[in-house]
């Protein structure tokens, strides 16, 4: 079976990379109990409480099927995304990897990385939630279970909200830059940002496409590979004057998400009022710093005034794990397992995840997952990060162009232009 990654960036591939490609067997038992299997699982959860969820995932699973041990590979999110992209071009995959699903796990699919669990799964799927599972089907097919499903907002800290004179969450973008002005004259930094870290800078961009295009347009112009419209200049430039106001953290573009003194531990620590992330924000923000404990809070996007878009629409993803081609029948029954609901609603229970279950939502009890667990329950759309949405260059050029115009080193025009050229090229 010919399996090869072309569509993805050409890199060298990197010698002695570890890995999948099917399971490590050794003879059949006696009594004719079943061969000893080794699945090769990735994953990017290196944060409590999802770190040891998935290890106990682990542990039970190989409890219930002795003849199973589950090797983990456990990376930071963009180390994840390098080494993965770098072990599929050359034609592998683990046996249990997590996927966001859309567009990078689209290629996988097309490149015949990914086994089809559409006939496997099919007694289960009626027990998801119809937004957890769209990113991992594709032409009536299913490629992945999700474990997770949240949604990018901000978390901000109320007391310093409090000191500025600022009595609610801005709900619009107008409101919003005013915060911002109120919180610097405070002496306070407005907002942390991991600028080394390239994607959550996306987040701004996007944002702003949502609430001025509207989400159709998003999905137009994937189709179009076409971004160089007045929209997405306007995105652009809603961006660049929020830049001017330099709101960010001394160091910002030199700064990580997750280090002990990047964009996490900046807001747990008190030393920003608001970061813009996804619903693990709270879980790294403990690990990373000392965590904000009741002065934690969050509010969606604001809405932009005269956009076509809706404060109801969200940004967001979650998790989930797919298949490698070859990977043997105890993969799948894994995923079956983690997402069945007297084990999955632990792991929501602990603040580890958000609900994929139908009629799961009673088992968030954390009151900052509970407010996006709401939002997530109202939102009229919802768009995957675009770069995971869009082939996996649209997406990184999308995080580069970004960072570039956050840096000042490129215009709103020239963001759009770069990413339609990238498009185009595909």
């Amino acid at each position: 079976m010919k399996r090869s990654l072309a569509l993805i960036a050409t890199a060298a591939l990197v010698a002695g990379c570890g890995g999948g490609g099917g399971p490590t067997a050794s003879e059949p038992g006696t009594n004719g109990s079943p061969a000893k299997v080794t699945l090769e699982m990735w994953h990017l959860s290196t944060s409590d409480p999802m770190k040891t969820i998935m290890a106990n995932w682990a542990k039970e699973f190989e409890a219930r099927h002795p003849h199973v041990t589950i090797k983990a590979t456990v990376l930071e999110n963009e180390a994840y995304k390098s080494k993965l992209t770098t072990l599929t071009q050359s034609g592998k995959a683990p046996d249990i990897f997590a996927t966001w699903g859309g567009g990078v796990l689209k290629q996988q699919i097309d490149a015949e990385l990914v086994k089809d669990l559409s006939a496997d799964v099919a007694p289960v799927l009626g027990t998801f939630t119809k937004a957890s599972l769209s990113a991992y089907q594709f032409d009536g097919k299913t490629y992945g279970l999700p474990y997770d499903i949240g949604m990018v907002g901000f978390w901000y800290n109320k007391k310093l909200f409090e000191q500025a004179g600022i009595t609610q969450p801005p709900a619009t973008w107008t409101a919003f830059l005013d915060a911002v002005g109120k919180l610097k004259a405070a002496g306070t930094t407005p907002i942390a940002l991991a600028g080394k870290e390239k994607w959550p800078g996306h987040y701004y961009w996007t944002y702003l496409a949502m609430r001025i295009a509207g989400l159709p347009a998003l999905q137009q112009a994937a189709v179009d590979k076409n971004f160089d419209t007045p929209d997405f200049v306007t995105a652009g430039r809603q961006l660049k004057a929020l830049v001017d106001l330099q709101p960010f953290q001394k160091g910002f573009l030199g700064a990580g998400y997750s280090t002990p003194d990047g964009q996490a531990a900046s807001v747990a620590n008190g030393k920003a009022a608001m970061e813009l992330m996804g619903q693990w924000a709270p879980s790294v923000q403990n690990d990373a710093g000392k965590g904000l404990g009741e002065d934690l809070a969050f509010f969606p996007f604001p809405a932009v005034d005269g956009g076509k878009g809706t404060v109801t629409e969200a940004l967001g993803g979650g998790g989930g794990l797919a298949v490698g081609a070859d990977a043997p029948a105890e993969a799948v029954e894994f995923l079956k397992y983690v997402t069945q609901m007297d084990v999955h609603s632990k792991s929501t229970a602990a603040g580890g995840t958000l609900p994929v279950l139908q009629g799961e939502e009673s088992a968030v009890k954390d009151p900052n997952l509970k407010a996006v667990s709401e939002s997530l329950s109202g939102a009229t759309g919802f768009q995957l990060y675009l770069d995971q949405a869009y082939p996996p260059a649209v997406g990184a050029e999308i995080n580069d162009s970004v960072a570039q115009l956050i840096a000042g080193t490129k215009t709103p025009e020239q963001v759009v232009r770069s990413i339609t050229e990238v498009a185009q090229s595909e």
